[in-house]
């Protein structure tokens, strides 16, 4: 379990199900929104509470997990409600609802799959990415704002290029002040980093804010790394694709994908 609070979170709980973002939540194309970042954390914190509650609940391991971004993420008080969509002994299908303001912002629906040992046909054949003590942090804020932006530590395996860069990032803070949460809820919520890390344009230039996130892992990842191998592509109609081979420190646990709305600079 991680539990960061001595130096701050992104949210504090006000009751079972409504959290209240703090600064530290603040957008990167608006400080007053809250970056879907560590709000996707959130959502896995809250789907983890939701199968803590039953008795049952640890045989099932979060396998995907894909979020719909419907609308504009203020920075204040939101509920998160889950439900299962699909009950199942050894699958199950889970639907996560964020609300602010009585309207649903975020929809997130998690594929969970039984956890049996599978070690003995394991295997990756991908590479193990330089860890991140023997590399150099990088000052993200200067190309991006916002308070969500600011309390990363993001360490590039080389300089970052444009729709091209490979790095690691890490938190100080605890998602939620005070309460532990689990290594992948923690892992989760720097994912939706991705598309900042390897800007094809300046964002002072275009705009390129993303209306999905979709996390398929065939490993749990553990550590306080998310490892980002990023590739950004814009299309010639307005449509732009972040993708991104994740690591933890003992090698890649998954993939995510990003659907961009790419914008021209506003006149």
């Amino acid at each position: 379990m991680h539990s960061h609070s001595d130096t701050g979170s992104y949210y504090t709980r006000i009751d079972a199900s409504r959290y209240k973002p703090t600064a530290h939540a603040g957008g990167a194309w608006d400080p007053d929104e809250q970056h879907f970042s560590p709000l996707g954390g959130l959502v896995a914190h809250a789907i983890d509470r939701h199968l803590a509650a039953r008795p049952d609940g640890d045989r099932l391991l979060l396998a995907r997990i894909s979020y719909d971004i419907l609308g504009r993420l203020a920075l204040d008080e939101c509920e998160i409600r889950v439900e299962t969509v699909r009950p199942g002994r050894t699958i199950e299908l889970l639907e996560a609802t964020v609300r602010i303001a009585d309207r649903p912002v975020v929809r997130a629906r998690a594929w969970l799959l039984v956890a049996l040992d599978t070690s003995a046909v394991a295997g990756d054949p991908a590479e193990r990415l330089t860890p991140p003590e023997r590399l150099a942090t990088w000052p993200m804020s200067d190309l991006w704002p916002g308070g969500y932006i600011a309390s990363l530590d993001v360490r590039p395996l080389t300089p970052p290029r444009p729709g091209r860069t490979t790095a690691w990032v890490s938190t100080p803070l605890a998602l939620v002040a005070g309460e532990p949460s689990s290594p992948l809820a923690s892992y989760l919520a720097l994912v939706d980093t991705a598309n900042g890390i390897a800007v094809r344009q300046p964002p002072t230039a275009w705009m390129f804010p993303n209306v999905d996130l979709t996390v398929h892992l065939h490993r749990q990842p553990a550590g306080d790394w998310t490892g980002l191998d990023t590739t950004v592509t814009f299309g010639p109609s307005g449509q732009g694709l972040t993708s991104t081979v994740l690591h933890d420190i003992t090698g890649p646990v998954g993939h995510a994908q990003q659907i961009l709305t790419v914008r021209p600079p506003a006149h």
